[in-house]
Order: structure tokens, then sequence, then C-alpha cells
């Protein structure tokens, strides 16, 4: 299974592959009113470059090191180093070297709470001053935007959140850029090989910012609304308004072209799933079938509209069958977007 935001650095492919048996994700909250909420369904690819509170321990530092003795373990996030705030992995070198083999205090958040360990640095070949563990800051790759709000560009993106590779760990987000994106090259998707898509935004144009990185996906506000130019706004469906049958995703699979494509919504889960999809989908369209093999991977986030209505947003693929996947319903999304507003 490929999990939901994969760490590649500037080749981040964000849309999970699910298994039959899927996993992954938690939903939660009551129905909210949606009715008079009018949303633009983007659909466009989307760079996303985020960066850590604080650095992740991503890799079990090895036996005999001072990371291991000091019990560092996978997934945590080291915040402080000898009481000083650690904003980025080169600025934690500095500090250790700062210290030297003097031990100091980690302040590290481990799965929801702070543990402080004491940690004494030992010199490399080089003379530099390590403790043995494999750390990461940042990630960058591209997703597909969900909506934004025409009003005040407040925007949803992924419908899942972005966690690191090795640790399934959901990236504590300190700062984030969503910035422009084309399509450059499709990897078509097969039973037990998930396609791709691979995004160019080397050109760095930004046009926004993102303030949340959730299990709901990642949501920030818009400041440059180009990407609405020439579409709708659409009402936003209750989740007891989504029906199976007939239904469109909206995506962004060549260039800069946004188009829709025809599925089937074959099931509908409770709010309480354990897993946290919202609907079973299905690809019927002949023409993505045939350039892609169904969903891939980068076209989390891609809206799925049904009755002229948005109702969700595509989150995962299946990997034996990539002409099917999940998809989260907009009412999940949009209780995270509120608080951006």
């Amino acid at each position: 299974m490929l999990r939901g935001g994969a760490a590649l650095v500037l080749a981040l492919l964000l849309c999970a592959a699910m298994p039959a048996r899927a996993a992954g994700v938690t939903a939660g909250g009551a129905d909210q009113d949606t009715s008079a909420r009018m949303l633009v369904p983007v659909g466009h690819t989307v760079g996303i470059k985020l960066f850590a509170r604080g650095v992740m321990v991503v890799k079990a530092p090895e036996s005999g090191t001072p990371a291991d003795d000091c019990g560092l373990q996978t997934g945590d996030i080291i915040v402080k180093c000898g009481g000083v705030s650690v904003t980025s992995s080169e600025q934690f070198q500095s500090l250790l070297q700062e210290n030297g083999e003097t031990a100091t205090d980690l302040q590290v958040h481990r799965e929801g709470g702070s543990v402080t360990l004491s940690v004494s640095p030992e010199q490399n070949e080089k003379g530099a001053y390590c403790i043995g563990a494999w750390i990461r800051d940042s990630m960058a790759g591209i997703g597909t935007l969900t909506f934004a709000d025409p009003q005040t560009g407040v925007f949803g993106s992924l419908g899942h959140g972005i966690c690191d590779a090795e640790t399934g760990v959901l990236l504590p987000l300190s700062e984030g850029d969503l910035i422009y994106s084309t399509v450059e090259t499709v990897t078509r998707g097969k039973s037990g090989a998930p396609g791709a898509l691979q995004g160019d935004f080397s050109d760095a144009r930004p046009i926004g910012t993102v303030t949340k990185n959730t299990v709901h996906g990642i949501f920030g506000t818009l400041s440059d609304l180009s990407l609405l130019s020439g579409q709708d706004a659409l009402p936003v469906a209750a989740r007891d308004e989504i029906r199976t049958g007939d239904a469109e995703i909206i995506a962004n699979i060549d260039g800069d072209k946004v188009q829709r494509y025809s599925v089937q919504i074959v099931r509908l889960y409770p709010e309480n799933d354990e897993y946290g999809r919202g609907m079973m989908l299905r690809v019927t369209d002949k023409a993505l079938l045939a350039q892609t093999g169904g969903i891939l991977q980068g076209m989390s986030g891609s809206p799925v509209v049904q009755n002229g209505r948005l109702i969700g947003a595509v989150t995962h693929v299946l990997v034996d069958d990539p002409a099917s996947g999940y998809a989260i319903c907009i009412d999940d999304m949009l209780r995270e977007a509120e608080s951006v507003a």
C-alpha cells in the first residue's frame, strides 16, 4: 500500500493507493449545513511545498548511536534542542556543533505527547558532532486542488494528509506554499502497479499558502485566483444528498488542461467508517481509462461532482484495480476549511 503523502522530495505523488482492504484515514464529526455554500471545484494540479514544525526522525537510529542510546524513535518530532526551538535540519545541525559533546536536552513530540530526552553527540570522522538520526524538515510534490471559495480564497486539496513515507506520521506543519503546476508525463496504471502523474512546478510561481495539514487534506488561502478564472461556483452537497450512480471527476492529466470525466459511485460508507472512506467510485470514462488506466497517484483531491453539486474529492486508488478508488465526502473537508476562513 502506498500511503497518502508519500515523501519523495520534488516528486511527491499525492494520491494514496489502497488494496481492496482499505486502511489509513480517520473520519469524524457531525454533518453541517452546507446548503448555502458555493465553491469552485478546481481540479488543477498544484505543486506543494511543506515545511515541518521541528525535524522528524524518519529512520530508526542504529544501535549504539547517541540517538539510540537516548531513546529517540522513528516518527519522533524534535522541536527543541538545549531549549532552542528547532526550525530546520541545518539549524539543528548547527545547534549540535555549538553544543559539542556536552549532554543536551531534546524536547520531542511523540504520539500526541511530549517527552524530554538527554543526548550526548559524538564526533564523526569529519569532526562534526552528530547523534546518528536520519531527519527530515520538508516535503514537496504535486497534488490536485479540490475547491476554492471565490470570495475568501480559502482552498482545500488532496482529501488526505501528507505523511512521511518512512514513518507514516502526519507532517507537523510550520508553513507551506502552493505553487502553479502543469502535468508533464503520465505513467499509466495497471493491476498491481498504480500509475502516476509527473508534474512540473520548477518556475516556482506561488499561488497560495498552506496553513493546515490534516487527515482530511491540506488547507490554506489562495493569493492568486487565476485557476478559478472561467469556472462557475457550485453548491455543496450534504452527505445525505449523495447517491450511488452517475457522477463526474474533474482532473488535470495533460499540461494545464482541466476536464470532466464520467465515473460511477458504486458504494456509500457511513460517516463513522473506520478508514475515513466517504464513497467508492469506478471510472467509466473511456478516454480517461485509455490514457491513465483509471485513477493515478497525483489525482488526490480531484473534485467529485454529482447533479451539479460538489460532493467530494478522490483520495485513493485500489492497487489491484486502478479503475476503482475511494473519495472523501466534501463535508469532512469543509470542517477543516472553516478554521482557515
